[in-house]
């Protein structure tokens, strides 16, 4: 039991900063006795700074040659994604409440993830270079273009953002701190090396930390009055429904297209994934304090682990599978 909850403490971490906010809300809240609105600012910058900091250069050049893996992957996740947010947003914003309906606009219009999908493309004995390529442009262009979203499809439902202020945020925020530490890894990054099992962390408790901060807001402003375990199912059930969607939907057309068994791989992992590390802190950055922030980050934080879940399976399944065809 000790073992698992160790494996997964992440996990049991969002489900206790959760609980911790019904107990403690006061103390959690934006200008609150912790003061979590500033600290996860501060937090934010450096865990992108050591964004930064990992990032190979010379990875991401070898990847650079399969033009048409990163054309497939960045359709996916910036077009295939918010379609579908064009085509059933009416329905979502009809049968759930207007925060929840957001948080699934917000789920469908982030970046891929960056660790995730490469380990799953390594996994899967996929194109490996390809994925740290296509993860690391995505969490670039999200910076621009999920904003831009957010400005397109909740602006039209009465959301209110101020999308140059936003970007410029984000960029300074996100991108800034990514930047610098790109410049200064050829000087700190194998020192940085040697504590990798520290560092790995850290985006994981500052995600605890936005979590903790956004749902206290919420129930310090009473959101959650009106939600039940039905409403909580229907989130369930709709993210392994857009998850499971998708793998189809890219398996078939990568394979239809003639992709290597390789590129096949990093096109399904690197396409299907959803930010749950870049994205808490980009809804922060966007929504603020605001108290729908909670509800609004309750989609994002479902998918993650079914995508965690259902990926691992299935690179698992390719890996086996392509040690027998080998």
């Amino acid at each position: 039991m000790f073992s698992l909850l160790k494996k997964e403490w992440f996990l049991v971490g969002m489900l206790a900063a959760i609980g911790l906010s019904v107990i403690l809300p006061n103390a959690g809240a934006s200008h609150g006795l912790l003061r979590l609105d500033q600290v996860t600012q501060w937090g934010i910058a450096l865990v992108f700074f050591l964004h930064g900091v990992n990032l190979s250069p010379r990875e991401v050049r070898k990847g650079l040659g399969s033009w048409r893996l990163h054309v497939f992957i960045q359709l996916a996740t910036f077009a295939v994604y918010p379609l579908i947010w064009i085509l059933l947003g009416q329905w979502f914003e009809q049968f759930l409440p207007q925060a929840l309906a957001f948080g699934f606009c917000f789920l469908l219009i982030l970046p891929s993830t960056i660790s995730s999908s490469v380990a799953m493309t390594a996994i899967a004995g996929g194109n490996v270079p390809g994925a740290i390529f296509n993860a690391s442009l995505s969490s670039v262009l999200g910076i621009f273009l999920t904003p831009l979203f957010v400005q397109l499809f909740m602006g039209m439902s009465g959301g209110h953002v101020d999308l140059g202020d936003t970007v410029g945020h984000i960029a300074t925020l996100l991108l800034l701190p990514m930047v610098i530490g790109q410049v200064i890894r050829p000087f700190i990054g194998e020192w940085l090396r040697q504590y990798k099992s520290v560092t790995s962390k850290l985006d994981k408790l500052v995600i605890l930390l936005i979590v903790y901060n956004a749902f206290c807001d919420s129930v310090v402003r009473g959101v959650w009055h009106d939600f039940d375990v039905m409403t909580l199912f229907t989130v369930i059930a709709l993210c392994t429904v857009i998850l499971l969607l998708m793998i189809v939907l890219l398996m078939s057309l990568s394979k239809g297209l003639g992709f290597s068994p390789e590129d096949q791989a990093a096109a399904l992992f690197c396409g299907t994934k959803k930010t749950l590390a870049a994205g808490v802190p980009m809804a922060k950055v966007i929504f603020g304090a605001s108290p729908m922030l909670g509800m609004l980050l309750l989609p994002i934080m479902i998918y993650h682990p079914l995508q965690i879940f259902i990926c691992a399976v299935l690179a698992n399944k390719l890996a086996v599978k392509n040690n027998n065809a080998s």
